[in-house]
């Protein structure tokens, strides 16, 4: 069977070639070999490309499968259902903080840490992510309770409640950077864990995803400011906005440049 597709491949066009190799990777044995031996210029040039494709798609499986080493060793001594936590909102001047976790069923081809994503890329992997037999969980805490509590007890607080709404529940729990106090499960932390775990890299996926949705209909809210464009951040067209407008209700009033802005009398600018 493969034989006679080699001889197949062999004599077809051109133009059956492109497709061929664009529906990979991974591309057969059969079309390898049959562009190997193909004497065409486009031949030659297909058959490039396809070991080109073929060691990035390598690159790319060697690279998740070293994201899998803490779920391994965690699998390792006994623990069944492993969880990724990460948040999303720590730094802005505005919206809440967000904190994911997921419980992954397979590995998610492509996944990554957030930061090093497209907004399409992640919106894809969210809907993934969100489907099959995946399980994600996310909690708010929204700038009052921040203003009120403190970024570091929200940032805690939006963990553990992210774990909380996992069900089934994890029993063990790896985490992005930080130990969360309280947590009932055994937890690791990971330093620049969202780039080194798949569970992490999906959890700060589904924290940064549901943040930018809820910053959008705050934008809808509060158009003055921004917020769909700079999600919250301290950027300088942000600044101007909160000395012009003053702050609204999304702000987070207890954060240095805001509260640096009101002790000096800057803010309501009519």
């Amino acid at each position: 069977m493969d034989k006679q597709r080699v001889v197949n491949l062999a004599g077809a066009s051109l133009a059956a070639l492109k497709v061929a190799v664009a529906e990979g990777p991974p591309h057969g044995t059969a079309l390898i070999e049959a562009l190997r031996t193909d004497p065409r210029r486009e031949a030659q040039r297909l058959y490039q490309r396809c070991l080109r494709l073929r060691a990035a798609a390598e690159k790319e499986a060697a690279r998740l499968e070293e994201m899998l080493t803490f779920e391994r060793a965690a699998r390792a001594a006994g623990f069944s259902r492993i969880a990724g936590v990460d948040e999303a909102g720590r730094g802005p001047l505005a919206g809440p903080i967000v904190a994911g976790a997921a419980v992954l069923a397979g590995t998610v081809p492509g996944l990554d840490d957030s930061k090093r994503l497209t907004a399409e890329q992640r919106n894809a992997l969210y809907e993934i992510l969100l489907s099959g037999a995946h399980v994600t969980g996310v909690a708010v805490i929204e700038a009052e309770e921040i203003d009120r509590r403190g970024i570091q007890w929200a940032n805690y607080r939006a963990m553990g409640l992210a774990v909380a709404a996992l069900a089934p529940e994890p029993d063990y729990v790896l985490i992005d950077g930080f130990e969360v106090p309280g947590l009932a499960q055994p937890q690791l932390r990971i330093i620049k864990g969202d780039q080194r775990s798949q569970s992490i890299a999906a959890a700060s996926i589904v924290a940064k995803v549901y943040r930018d949705r809820l910053m959008e209909a705050l934008d809808s809210r509060y158009p003055k400011y921004g917020f769909a464009r700079h999600k919250g951040y301290g950027t300088r067209q942000h600044l101007e906005a909160i000395a012009r407008y003053g702050p609204c209700p999304a702000h987070r009033k207890s954060f240095a440049p805001l509260a640096q802005m009101m002790g000096a009398g800057t803010l309501f600018v009519d």
